[in-house]
């Protein structure tokens, strides 16, 4: 899309008055986290920018084009590490981790989303190359890195969809999160055929600390990660000694 629209913009002219692509952009991302995918379409956003559907045309070819630009825009909001900083390899992974996860988060829509388009607009390409960098880093071979970008990446993009499924669920319930997982609890208890496996995982979390659901979230992505990071230190000291 990124050279295929460029190309047809630049051959028009006479665009109509008061619209560009990042206003487009920023009021697809606002409809988006507001409303959701399934109610986003050309028309929405015609009116949410006050203009006719037919104007949005002028910059874009499809609702797709749309969402690929929204999808990028989103990875622009990382804070990527220093390309000139020398920090610890641990640190800038744990880093970028977070900052991925709470992006899913952030926008429950976008999960849906990765993977659905090449990918290769700007804020996501700077994404993927921080990404390389910080695994290159690890000293792995250079036969384990594409196994290891997976196992943490998509780690996080498992763990920050499902805490972005849970905020939502949350919100169309119309309460917070200790509230609903207290709910949740009640009524999967309740139930003869799961309550003794619920007891069992609610002992787990119990047993891990932490008072919100916040809290809970937060300690369980940090002791994956640690785990992951463990197994890339692992493996790098035994293909050191062999």
């Amino acid at each position: 899309m990124w050279l295929e629209d460029r190309t047809r913009r630049s051959a028009r002219g006479g665009q109509p008055s008061g619209l560009d692509l990042e206003r487009i952009t920023e009021a697809s991302v606002r409809l988006l986290d507001a409303e959701g995918m399934a109610k986003f379409s050309m028309r929405r956003l015609a009116a949410e920018l006050n203009v006719t559907a037919m104007s949005l045309y002028w910059y874009v070819s499809s609702k797709d084009d749309l969402l690929e630009l929204a999808l990028d825009a989103t990875f622009g909001e990382l804070r990527l590490p220093d390309e000139q900083h020398d920090e610890d390899w641990r640190k800038q992974l744990r880093d970028l981790a977070g900052e991925y996860r709470a992006l899913l988060v952030r926008h429950p829509w976008l999960s849906p989303l990765v993977g659905s388009f090449l990918n290769i607009g700007p804020n996501h390409v700077a994404f993927s190359d921080a990404v390389h960098r910080i695994i290159r880093r690890t000293g792995l071979p250079e036969d384990r890195l594409a196994g290891a970008i997976s196992a943490v990446f998509r780690f996080v993009y498992g763990y920050g969809t499902n805490e972005g499924h849970f905020a939502a669920r949350c919100a169309a319930a119309g309460m917070a999160p200790d509230e609903y997982f207290q709910h949740a609890v009640s009524v999967a208890t309740s139930a003869p055929d799961a309550a003794e496996v619920m007891r069992e995982s609610i002992g787990l979390l119990s047993a891990g600390g932490g008072d919100t659901v916040a809290q809970m979230l937060d300690r369980d992505f940090d002791v994956a990660l640690d785990l992951l990071i463990a197994g890339i230190e692992a493996t790098v000291a035994r293909n050191a000694r062999d």
